[in-house]
């Protein structure tokens, strides 16, 4: 997809929508067009446990975190998506689809934007499959780069026409798009500046990003716990400023990267992913054992000193960073 900035009025969402005028036989969306994340959510991964290969000692244990944490991270990324319907034809959704990314850079405890670092990018996504020609025509000529939602899948297989399939699939290809921005906001600023970088998520997506060794990605969500037996209640076990054990994380077609646990916040009276998250790093060659506990550490360190000011009112604020709250605040203001 092309990277423009910022996105232009008419192809917002109320500007396509008057673009679209009477081209929805079922007419465009009445109630405003609430955003589908709040009340859809996004398909997920069952949750499950996987095996991963230990890169520091010969078993799954807790590593207290010593040192007074300490941030040294220069900048933040993060990326929000908007999904709402603008209308329907004969029952089948018509959505619209916005994606952003930043770099908030922090300077003196204040931040603000890099400035080769915000996308914010808009695309209507429509099941052309399943539409007359006529209306497809009109949705194009609203948005040139109209997505098909029911182009085939991994197996070459369309999606059935139920409003609820078609929506996940819009919803799918909506995040899709706003991992791409994401990617290249963090890729931009590796190659331009390549200082210390707080990422929001996983970094294996992108090997740039995944080798650089200024990168550090935080995984606030845990549908897969690499660990099993003693290793999980290892690692559910975890008090706060604790880390596990480093271990190699290698996901199919991706990047492999070192990653441990650490716990952000006192577990006390919550349930056990409390104030867990997940770190990933880069696999940097030739590093000692003894080089890559001291990165561990280090960044642990960094991490844990990002838990102040905390990240209130957002319902995620015991595993989120204030750099990463002031990202997403910073892009709902502007999407």
């Amino acid at each position: 997809m092309s990277l423009p900035h910022p996105a232009t009025p008419a192809r917002d969402f109320r500007g396509v929508q008057r673009r679209l005028g009477g081209a929805l036989r079922d007419g465009l969306s009445a109630d405003g067009g609430a955003p589908l994340e709040l009340r859809q959510s996004l398909p997920a991964d069952p949750p499950r446990l996987a095996q991963a290969a230990l890169l520091e000692g010969h078993a799954m244990r807790a590593v207290r975190v010593e040192g007074e944490p300490a941030s040294g991270f220069a900048a933040f990324v993060d990326g929000v998506q908007r999904t709402r319907v603008l209308g329907h034809d004969q029952g089948l959704p018509v959505v619209h689809g916005t994606v952003a990314a930043v770099v908030r850079v922090r300077h003196n405890r204040r931040f603000s934007t890099w400035t080769r670092g915000f996308v914010v990018d808009a695309r209507v996504y429509a099941p052309c499959a399943w539409l007359a020609p006529e209306t497809c025509a009109a949705l194009r000529d609203a948005d040139p780069r109209l997505v098909d939602t029911t182009r085939p899948d991994a197996a070459g297989e369309l999606p059935a026409p139920h409003p609820l399939a078609l929506l996940d699939r819009a919803l799918s290809m909506v995040k899709e798009d706003r991992e791409v921005v994401e990617k290249h906001v963090a890729e931009t600023w590796c190659r331009v500046e390549g200082e210390p970088l707080f990422v929001d998520g996983g970094i294996q997506e992108s090997e740039l990003v995944a080798t650089a060794p200024c990168v550090a990605g935080v995984v606030k969500s845990h549908r897969t716990l690499y660990a099993e037996g003693e290793g999980l209640r290892t690692v559910l076990g975890l008090r706060r400023a604790q880390r596990s054990t480093v271990f190699r994380v290698q996901g199919s077609r991706r990047t492999p990267v070192a990653s441990w646990y650490l716990r952000l916040r006192d577990p006390a009276g919550h349930d056990p992913m409390w104030g867990l998250v997940r770190v990933e790093a880069a696999l940097l060659d030739g590093e000692s054992r003894e080089a890559l506990t001291a990165r561990a550490d280090r960044l642990s360190r960094w991490i844990l000193a990002e838990v102040s000011p905390v990240a209130l009112p957002d319902a995620r604020w015991d595993r989120m960073a204030y750099g990463i709250y002031d990202c997403e605040r910073f892009l709902r203001a502007v999407c």
